[in-house]
């Protein structure tokens, strides 16, 4: 069976994560991968393909690669996935998909014209309390949702904005981070999409406590709203939080029952009384993403992978599409249009 062929723009954490989940995966075959910075100073050791600096270049002299993983600083992800689609080469974004609803929207319509896939990295969907938490929701057992509260309390202090006593080139802009809800907790506003669906009626109040020298915006948010589908919510989130990762939850208050999932990567199951249900101890949860002195959200990229590969040889639908990543940026748009 033929192997699916990939490319990989951007080789800093992310990437060489794709290129590793790539190489493990029998189904696929690295063919190339680029990045503006010289191939010396990222540590691409174990990853021995042809290396270019731009994505002109890799797409002019690799035209076998089927599928290219956007994982450049988030400003350019619309610019590098257009540039594949014009290529016509399914892409597989990095969260955020853009910084932009009518970027996306312009991404998607380019997909559908030229008949490729975006995939959406939105690995969080996979955890087993995430994929528990909408079955029960799904089901109807909880009945009418009263109250979903999403709580995001992350460490993100100079040790992720400054190396070597420099300020990080791209993390903390505008126009290439976005802001806290993009580059941090967009993972976390997926989730209330993918499970409460969409949100109305939205208020907010935005700080910026410990990041004044390091961000262009805010670290912290109180944002309430309405639930489309009924119900009200809210979403409280900060990256001030002292030394450490504090927790990511979804607490559910519902006409039948009161759930929380919790943890600090939204991994643990902390809370289920439901009527006439009895709660079964999930799978365990893949670790965080472990980047040293940080941590991210759950080490699910694998289960990315598979999704791409099934979709393409025509086993299975797709996991994250493109309308699903848009709606994301247009949630975060919408609170953001408060500040």
């Amino acid at each position: 069976m033929s192997k699916i062929k990939f490319g990989v723009i951007g080789c800093g954490h992310i990437g060489k994560r794709h290129a590793s989940m790539v190489q493990q995966n029998s189904e696929c075959e690295l063919i190339a991968v680029c990045d503006v910075a010289d191939k010396a100073t990222l540590g691409l050791e174990g990853i021995e393909v042809p290396f270019y600096q731009t994505p002109e270049e890799m797409l002019a002299n690799e035209p076998s690669i089927e599928v290219v993983c956007i994982c450049t600083p988030n400003g350019y992800h619309f610019q590098h996935a257009s540039l594949c689609l014009d290529h016509h080469k399914h892409v597989l974004v990095e969260k955020p998909m853009a910084l932009t609803k009518s970027h996306c929207e312009a991404l998607l319509f380019k997909a559908l014209n030229v008949s490729k896939n975006v995939f959406c990295v939105m690995q969080n969907r996979y955890s087993p309390p995430s994929i528990w938490l909408k079955e029960l929701v799904n089901s109807g057992q909880l009945g009418d949702i009263y109250q979903v509260q999403v709580n995001c309390y992350w460490n993100r202090d100079d040790r992720y904005y400054f190396k070597n006593g420099e300020k990080h080139a791209w993390k903390g802009t505008q126009d290439l981070d976005g802001g806290t809800l993009f580059t941090q907790f967009s993972h976390f506003v997926d989730l209330l999409y993918w499970i409460f669906g969409d949100i109305t009626n939205i208020q907010g109040k935005f700080n910026n406590f410990t990041h004044s020298h390091s961000i262009a915006f805010e670290d912290s948010g109180l944002v309430s709203f309405d639930l489309v589908n009924g119900g009200m919510g809210c979403l409280n989130y900060s990256t001030a939080v002292w030394d450490s990762n504090l927790e990511s939850s979804i607490t559910v208050i519902a006409q039948n029952g009161s759930i929380k999932v919790g943890g600090q990567y939204m991994n643990e199951v902390d809370y289920c009384h439901v009527k006439d249900y009895t709660f079964t101890p999930l799978a365990e949860s893949n670790p965080a993403n472990d980047y040293g002195h940080y941590k991210g959200s759950a080490n699910n990229h694998p289960f990315v992978f598979e999704n791409v590969v099934d979709v393409i040889k025509g086993r299975k639908p797709i996991a994250t599409n493109a309308l699903e990543g848009l709606k994301v940026v247009d949630i975060i748009e919408r609170i953001y249009a408060l500040r």
